[in-house]
C-alpha cells in the first residue's frame, strides 16, 4: 500500500457511520414525512370526490324520544330521520327498553317488542328520509314520575351508511368547475399580479430601506425598530387601521385628498376597480418589506469595508459602488427572498380576507379556496382549487431552481 492510497478500513468505517446517522435520523424523518405528507395526500384525496360541507358528518340515523300524558292516556313518540339529504341508509333500525311498570297498549306495524324491549326495523331508508313512531302505553304513575321513568332509557339507531369520503367514487368534476369559464383566469391573473408586485416591491423596498439604514448614526437602533413595525404588528389589527384609514365615507385619508384639492369626491380605496388590487398589494408590500430588510441589511454588513475604501480611492460614485460592489455580494440572499416571499404571497389569504373579502377583482387563488370550500360548502372543489395551488408552486420552484438560481450560482 502506497502513501497515496485510503486505509482499507476507512470505507466499511464510513458506511457504519452513515448507516448509524440514518438511523438516528429515522424517527425525526418519518414524523416530518407524516406531518407534511398525509395532510397533502389528504387534499389530494378529496379533490377527486363529490364531498360537501355536510358529508364530512357520516351518514347516521338520528332517533329522539318524547314521552307525552295527557289526561292519564300516556304516548311514547319516536322520531327517526336520516342525517343525510341525499345518501341511503341500509338496515335503519332502533331499539330502546321501555321502564317497568310500562305496557304498550298498540304496536305499530315496523316494531316488535320483547319483554321490555323495543325494536324497530325500517329497511333501506332514501336520504331525507323522516318518520315519526307513536306507540300508546300505559302506565300507573303520576306524569313527572313517568316522564322522569322514560328520561332515563335513550334509543339507539342501527345503520350502514355509504362514507363518500372513504368510499371508490372518484370525480373530475370538482377540477371541471375549477377551469370552467373565465372565472379561473381572472383568478390566477389577480393571484400572479398580486404575487409577482408584492414579492418584487416588498424585496425594493426592503433593498432601498436596507441601504438607507447601513450607516452608523444617531438614533438608527429606534429607526430599525420602527421599519419592523409592519410585520411584527397582528394581521388584524393593521388591517383594520388601513380599512378604517381608506373609508370612503370617514377615512382620514379621503379627508385629507378632496381638503388638498386633489379629488373632488371621496374614492372607495377598497371597494372598486382595479384600484382595490393595488391597494392590496401595496399592503403587501408595506407590510412585508421588514423581512427583506432585515436579510439584506445583515447580509450587508457582512461585506467587507476594504471594497469600499478602495471603490472611494477610485473615484467610484455611490451607484456604482452599489451596482459592481453591493448587488454581486446580494445577489444570493436576494434569490432566496425572492422565493420565500413569492412562496408566501402566493399562499396569502388572511391580509386580503380581512381587507376586501376578496371582492372588487381581489379574488385570489386562496380566497378562492375558501369561497368553494366554506361559503358554497363544497370541499371537493375547494381541494382542487389547493391542488391547482400546489402545482403553480411546483412549477414555479422548478423554474426557479433549474434557471434563477443557477445563474446565481445557488
Amino acid at each position: 500500500m502506497t502513501p497515496a492510497d485510503p486505509p482499507k478500513h476507512t470505507g466499511a468505517l464510513a458506511r457504519r457511520e452513515s448507516r448509524l446517522a440514518w438511523g438516528l435520523l429515522l424517527p425525526t424523518l418519518l414524523i416530518v414525512t407524516l406531518v407534511v405528507a398525509l395532510p397533502l395526500l389528504a387534499i389530494f384525496w378529496i379533490s377527486f370526490k363529490p364531498v360537501g360541507l355536510a358529508d364530512l358528518r357520516p351518514t347516521a340515523p338520528v332517533i329522539s324520544e318524547r314521552f307525552r300524558m295527557r289526561d292519564g292516556d300516556a304516548q311514547v313518540e319516536y322520531r327517526v330521520r336520516n342525517s343525510s339529504q341525499d345518501k341511503p341508509i341500509n338496515g335503519l333500525s332502533f331499539s330502546d327498553t321501555l321502564p317497568e311498570g310500562a305496557r304498550i297498549v298498540d304496536l305499530p306495524a315496523p316494531c316488535s317488542v320483547d319483554g321490555q324491549r323495543l325494536t324497530c326495523v325500517f329497511g333501506d331508508v332514501e336520504g331525507g328520509f323522516r318518520d315519526r313512531v307513536r306507540i300508546p302505553v300505559v302506565i300507573d304513575l303520576p306524569e313527572n314520575a313517568a316522564e322522569a321513568l322514560f328520561e332515563g332509557s335513550e334509543p339507539v339507531g342501527e345503520g350502514r351508511a355509504d362514507n363518500i369520503l372513504t368510499n371508490s367514487e372518484f370525480t373530475l368534476d370538482n377540477f371541471r368547475r375549477v377551469f370552467d369559464g373565465d372565472e379561473f383566469v381572472q383568478v390566477l391573473w389577480v393571484t400572479m399580479f398580486y404575487t409577482v408586485f408584492g414579492t418584487i416591491g416588498a424585496l425594493l423596498v426592503g433593498l432601498f430601506a436596507a441601504l438607507l439604514l447601513n450607516k452608523s448614526f444617531r438614533g438608527q437602533g429606534i429607526l430599525r425598530g420602527l421599519y419592523l413595525f409592519p410585520y411584527v404588528a397582528p394581521v388584524i389589527a393593521v388591517a383594520f387601521s388601513w380599512v378604517t384609514l381608506f373609508d370612503p365615507f370617514s377615512g382620514s385619508a379621503n379627508a385629507l385628498l378632496i381638503q388638498m384639492g386633489v379629488t373632488e369626491s371621496a374614492i372607495n380605496f377598497f371597494g372598486q376597480r382595479p384600484l382595490a388590487l393595488i391597494m392590496v398589494t401595496v399592503f403587501e408590500i408595506w407590510r412585508y418589506f421588514p423581512l427583506s430588510f432585515l436579510f439584506i441589511l445583515a447580509r450587508m454588513q457582512s461585506i467587507d469595508s476594504d471594497m469600499y475604501e478602495a471603490a472611494d480611492m477610485d473615484g467610484a460614485s455611490p451607484f456604482q459602488k452599489f451596482w459592481y460592489l453591493s448587488l454581486p455580494q446580494l445577489l444570493g440572499i436576494l434569490s432566496v427572498l425572492f422565493l420565500l416571499r413569492f412562496i408566501w404571497t402566493f399562499n396569502k389569504f388572511d391580509d386580503i380576507f380581512l381587507l376586501t373579502g376578496g371582492n372588487a377583482g381581489t379574488r385570489t387563488l386562496t380566497v378562492n379556496v375558501y369561497e368553494q370550500a366554506f361559503a358554497i360548502s363544497n370541499i371537493g372543489a375547494g381541494a382542487a382549487v389547493a391542488v391547482v395551488i400546489f402545482a403553480c408552486l411546483i412549477c414555479f420552484a422548478i423554474f426557479f431552481f433549474r434557471f434563477i438560481s443557477r445563474e446565481e450560482g445557488l
